[in-house]
C-alpha cells in the first residue's frame, strides 16, 4: 500500500479538496437514494473532526461540458447537510474567482460544495489547466471516489499530482478490500462471474484464471461455455460466436490448475417471464424450445460446497435471471451460503458491480459480506488487473 490516508496528513486548518461520488438519483429535485452520500460521511466527518475544511469536488450526470441547471449539484445541498449534520455552502463553479473566494471564507465546521466538474468540457480530457484551477482552492487533495478512479479526469488524476494527496475513508476501504481479495488473498480463492455476455468479461476471466483456485461461471455466460463443450442450449441467451474463446479459456484453466464450475443441472422455461412454467433438467438436456434461466439445485450444492472449501470469495454477476422469480433461486441460495460462511469467520467475501449489488440486496445477503463495492466499472477494471489512473495518481 503506497498511498496515504487521512491519518497520514495534518489536516488542522487545511482546506481539503475531496473528490466524491454523489451522482445520486434525483426526481423532481428530491434525492431518491442517498446511499452514495452516506458512504462519504466518514471522510467528511473525520476531516471536520481534525479541524480541516472539506471542499467537495464531484460530477453529476452527463452534461457534456455544458452548464445545465437540471444537473446542478446545488439541489443536493439539503441532503448533504442532513447527512453531515453540518452547514453546506455552495459555489456556482468549481474553479474561478467565486470558487476561490468561497474556499477562502470557509469557516471551521462548514463544508463547501463546488458545482458539477463536468460543466467544463476540459474535465473529462484530464486538462492540466482545469486541474490547476481546482488545486488553487485547497491545500490537500483527498480522493474518496473509487467509482471514478478508472477515469483519468482533471478532478481524479491531474489534480492529485499538484497537491499533497491521500485516499478518503471510502477509497481506503475499497482498496484494502480489493487488495486483500486479489493481491494477497487467503487461499483457496473462488471467483463467481455471472451476467449475460462472455464478450464483456473476457479480460476479467483471463486475469482471474491465473489468480483463483475456483471460477464459478453463471448466467448467460455459462450457456456460452456449455456451447463450447458441444452442449445444446436451445433458445437460451448465448454468444455462439464466442464459443472458441470460451473453449480457449477452459483449456487455459486446465493448464493453470483453476477449476471452472459450470452448471450441472439447469432450470428451463419456454418464456422469459416471472413464474413461467419451468423444469429442472441435466445441463445437457435442454430442449430446442427451452431457455436456461437459472442453475439447478445440484449446481447450487456444488457451488456452495466450493464456497465451504474456500477462504476468499470475489463475486461479480448473478447466476441466473435474478430479476425474475423463481429464477433468482440459485443466486439467492449461493449468496446466503456465502453470507453465512462470512458471518462465521470462515470466508472473506468481496462483491461488486451493479447487478451484483442488486442481487445480493434482494437476497438479503449483502449486509453479511465482508465488503460490497458500489463502484461498477472501476471494480471490474480492478478485477481485470488494470491500473486505475485515480489510484495510481495517489502513489506519487
Amino acid at each position: 500500500m503506497s498511498w496515504k490516508t487521512l491519518d497520514d496528513i495534518d489536516l488542522n486548518g487545511k482546506r481539503v479538496l475531496v473528490r466524491v461520488d454523489i451522482n445520486v438519483p434525483v426526481v423532481d429535485g428530491a434525492v431518491t437514494d442517498a446511499t452514495r452520500i452516506q458512504r462519504i460521511v466518514p471522510t467528511v466527518r473525520d476531516i471536520l473532526a481534525a479541524d480541516g475544511k472539506p471542499i467537495l469536488l464531484a460530477h453529476f450526470g452527463r452534461p457534456g461540458g455544458e452548464r445545465r441547471e437540471s444537473l446542478s449539484l446545488k439541489q443536493l445541498v439539503p441532503t448533504l447537510e442532513n447527512a453531515f449534520n453540518a452547514q453546506v455552502l455552495f459555489a456556482a463553479d468549481c474553479v474561478g474567482v467565486e470558487a476561490e473566494l468561497a474556499a477562502e471564507e470557509l469557516q471551521p465546521g462548514q463544508v463547501l460544495l463546488l458545482e458539477n466538474t463536468r460543466f467544463h468540457a476540459a474535465e473529462t480530457k484530464n486538462d492540466p489547466d482545469l486541474a490547476a484551477g481546482m488545486a488553487r482552492l485547497g491545500d490537500i487533495y483527498c480522493n474518496d471516489a473509487f467509482s471514478a478512479a478508472h477515469r483519468a479526469h482533471s478532478s481524479t488524476e491531474a489534480i492529485a499530482r499538484l497537491l499533497p494527496s491521500c485516499a478518503g475513508r471510502l477509497m481506503q476501504a475499497e482498496l484494502e478490500a480489493l487488495e486483500g481479495a486479489l493481491s494477497a488473498p487467503k487461499r483457496p480463492v473462488t471467483a463467481v462471474v455471472g451476467g449475460a455476455k462472455v464478450s464483456t468479461k473476457l479480460e476479467l476471466l483471463g486475469n482471474l484464471i491465473d489468480k483463483v483456485d475456483y471460477l464459478v461461471i453463471g448466467g448467460g455466460m455459462a450457456n456460452t461455455f456449455l456451447v463450447a463443450k458441444g452442449i445444446n442450449v436451445g433458445n437460451s441467451l448465448a454468444e455462439t460466436a464466442m464459443k472458441d474463446t470460451a473453449a480457449d479459456i477452459l483449456t487455459k484453466a486446465d493448464k493453470t490448475g483453476c477449476k471452472i464450475v459450470l452448471p450441472s443441472d439447469i432450470v428451463v422455461a419456454e418464456k422469459f417471464e416471472a413464474n413461467a412454467p419451468h423444469q429442472v433438467l441435466p445441463a445437457d438436456q435442454c430442449p430446442d424450445n427451452g431457455m436456461i434461466l437459472d442453475a439447478g439445485p445440484d449446481s447450487v450444492a456444488e457451488i456452495t460446497e466450493v464456497f465451504a472449501q474456500s477462504q476468499t470469495l470475489i463475486w461479480n454477476g448473478p447466476l441466473g435471471a435474478f430479476e425474475l422469480e423463481p429464477f433468482d433461486t440459485a443466486t439467492n441460495a449461493a449468496a446466503l451460503k456465502a453470507a453465512a460462511l462470512t458471518r462465521s469467520g470462515q470466508l472473506v467475501s468481496v462483491a461488486g458491480g451493479g447487478d451484483t449489488v442488486a442481487a445480493l440486496n434482494a437476497s438479503g445477503a449483502a449486509h453479511d459480506f465482508s465488503y460490497i463495492s458500489t463502484a461498477g466499472g472501476a471494480f471490474l477494471e480492478w478485477m481485470e488487473g488494470k491500473t486505475l489512473p485515480g489510484v495510481a495518481a495517489l502513489e506519487h
